[in-house]
């Protein structure tokens, strides 16, 4: 999609232009088509009426549409892509351009989304740059300065919020990192040109009244569902995990390797959020729509305050943002039938981390036995509506409490429990 003796970020209309009109779904979220004549700017795979080529203007960030005037489109919503398909070659990259990266990978999280910040401040003294240096190279790579960044993310986040959900508005606007309702109107009024409410279609997915929350999240084709969610299955712990198949059971791990691997269908596990001072405890279930090229994701009403930072939790955990063509040309040699991979992820960091020490140097299958067994010892109950969820992963303060003796009786060795205590 780029000019090879160009910026990096620099589109080649032509090229953008033919994607559009295939409804490419390869491209979503790599670029948006912005339309002079209607003043909006769409995803490649919008279904309306194709416009004329002299109409369109392309970008590669839905910020950089936005500060030029245009609104995202409500047909094809543009807060439903993929983030944009990284080009990071570290090895070749300017550093420059490297900074720039990082610096929105930070105001991309919305863990950090605070009505301050992350200002543009703070990001550079994490990066350990000037304020006036990151802004420069910042709107040199981006063409916006990162508060316009942030702003667009923070505002498409609650546009999604608003078009899926029945969240007060109140919730709303806290959620997507307003400190009060009256900046996110007047944030929202001044760059679509229409007051939220406006946009809440009825028939969204009720919230607020402990029913589940959901939402759609758009990823690119290929994906192979079953290879990522046969990856889960084989490694859930009991009471944090549930992998359902095609039949509608749980599979359970058989000592039968050349069986067939079921088709699954939906992961849905249990998830603790600590976002400031707060922390929110609940449910997430996932399921692939293949024909939309979407993921549906279905949240638990406690979890409602920090759906943005589920959301991409959720989005890294099953990495739904990935550039699989790039992924694809990488694999072919070593495994040409390995369309659609990813690479798995995570929703919760410190139990990425645990889950490794308990792995070091035994099978999986020992491995989610040793895990279950500390979840069933240190984790906190938590009722849900989805059978086998009973538990959250422990603490690290539960972990590191824990005796040696304790840890021992699970079957975790010294020189892993010594591990644990100190993570």
């Amino acid at each position: 999609m780029t000019n090879a003796n160009a910026s990096p970020d620099v589109l080649e209309s032509d090229a953008c232009y033919l994607a559009l009109k295939t409804h490419d779904a390869r491209f979503d979220g790599s670029f948006f088509t912005a339309v002079t004549s209607t003043g909006i700017y769409c995803r490649p795979v919008c279904r309306v009426k194709l416009p004329r080529r002299e109409n369109c203007r392309f970008f590669r960030h839905a910020a950089q549409a936005e500060a030029e005037g245009f609104r995202p489109c409500l047909r094809c919503r543009p807060e439903l892509a993929p983030r944009p398909m990284g080009t990071a070659n570290w090895s070749t990259e300017d550093a420059s351009r490297i900074l720039a990266q990082q610096a929105a990978r930070l105001i991309d999280e919305p863990d950090a989304w605070t009505d301050e910040g992350p200002g543009a401040a703070q990001i550079a003294a994490r990066l350990g740059v000037s304020d006036r240096h990151l802004r420069r190279i910042f709107e040199a790579q981006f063409g916006v300065s990162p508060l316009q960044y942030l702003q667009t993310r923070r505002l498409l986040a609650a546009k999604q919020l608003i078009a899926d959900t029945r969240l007060p508005m109140t919730q709303v606007a806290l959620a997507s990192g307003f400190a009060s309702v009256r900046r996110f109107n007047a944030a929202f009024v001044e760059h679509y040109g229409l007051n939220p409410s406006a946009l809440r279609r009825a028939g969204g997915a009720e919230g607020g009244d402990g029913r589940a929350i959901e939402v759609r999240l758009g990823f690119r084709p290929p994906y192979d569902p079953n290879a990522m969610l046969g990856f889960f299955a084989r490694r859930a712990l009991r009471g944090v995990e549930s992998i359902t198949a095609e039949d509608g059971k749980v599979p359970t791990a058989g000592k039968n390797a050349k069986a067939p691997a079921p088709a699954f269908t939906r992961l849905a596990r249990t998830l603790r959020v600590q976002h400031g001072a707060q922390v929110h405890a609940g449910w997430l279930q996932l399921r692939f729509d293949m024909a939309r090229e979407q993921m549906l994701l279905s949240v638990s009403d406690s979890l409602a305050p920090v759906l943005p930072v589920v959301i991409s939790r959720a989005r890294a955990m099953l990495d739904i943002d990935a550039d699989p063509m790039a992924i694809n040309a990488a694999l072919h040699e070593a495994f040409p039938h390995g369309d659609g991979l990813r690479v798995p992820g995570t929703v919760d960091g410190f139990e990425l981390a645990v889950r490794a020490v308990l792995g070091q140097q035994i099978t999986v299958a020992a491995a989610r036995t040793l895990g279950s067994r500390l979840v069933e010892a240190f984790g906190e109950p938590i009722a849900t509506p989805i059978d086998g969820l009973d538990r959250l992963f422990p603490t690290p303060a539960a972990i590191a409490a824990a005796s040696g003796d304790a840890l021992g009786q699970l079957g975790i060795v010294r020189q892993r429990q010594a591990a644990l205590h100190a993570l």
